[in-house]
């Protein structure tokens, strides 16, 4: 059964096309809610990222401090690489394992039958070799930076640093098979998103039928 990888860059609107995707009857799986259980209090993946950063990236009841880990890992690339070495490979074997049980029993969680990863590293972690299709979520640059500093309380300077530490959206508009500009207002982005959904399900139909 089909597994859509959602993915776009941070402020680009991946989390309203994945509601508009759920709301449509398919199955999300947030990966950041995934990279947050991976480093969860007792998690191995945390215990080496106090040992690699020191304690001071733990907040009083011994969680990971996101906001500290953050200002480490988008100031120093070096720092960004050694996060991503421990927690990307986990990260996958989890989300391999929910692709796994879906493709079992994909109507057990979903109306249509559909799964969609929404992972913002999909192509860097490797998930797009997963996945039957990736569905790309872009954005202006301008309006990148304007969603960033008022969703997250950031500078400037501090959105464009984040923005500069993923993989270019350039580069993952390549990995797409389809594309939804989230660039516009809210009712553009979901007559966008019915539009690649009832394609995606026409074609899927039409392979079912051919089999």
């Amino acid at each position: 059964m089909p597994v859509i990888g959602l993915t776009g860059n941070i402020g680009s609107g991946k989390s309203s096309v994945a509601r508009l995707l759920r709301d449509l009857g398919a199955k999300v799986v947030d990966a950041d809610q995934v990279a947050r259980e991976v480093v969860l209090p007792g998690a191995p993946a945390l215990a080496e990222l106090t040992r690699e950063f020191g304690p001071d990236i733990l907040d009083p009841a011994g969680s990971l401090d996101r906001k500290k880990m953050g200002s480490i890992v988008f100031a120093d690339p070096r720092a960004r690489a050694r996060l991503n070495q421990i927690t990307h490979p986990r990260i996958k074997e989890a989300i391999d394992r929910v692709i796994t049980c879906f493709r079992q029993d994909p109507h057990a969680s979903s109306p249509a039958g559909v799964l969609v990863i929404e992972a913002p590293l999909l192509i860097e972690v490797g998930l797009d070799r997963d996945v039957d299709e990736v569905w790309v979520v872009k954005v202006d640059e301008d309006k990148q930076v304007e969603r960033l500093v008022e969703r997250d309380d950031l500078t400037d300077q501090e959105a464009r640093s984040r923005m500069d530490a993923q993989l270019p959206q350039a580069v993952k508009l390549k990995y797409a098979r389809r594309v939804i500009d989230n660039s516009g207002d809210f009712s553009a982005t979901r007559k966008q998103v019915e539009h690649n959904w009832d394609e995606f399900q026409k074609e899927h139909l039409q392979g079912k039928r051919s089999i």
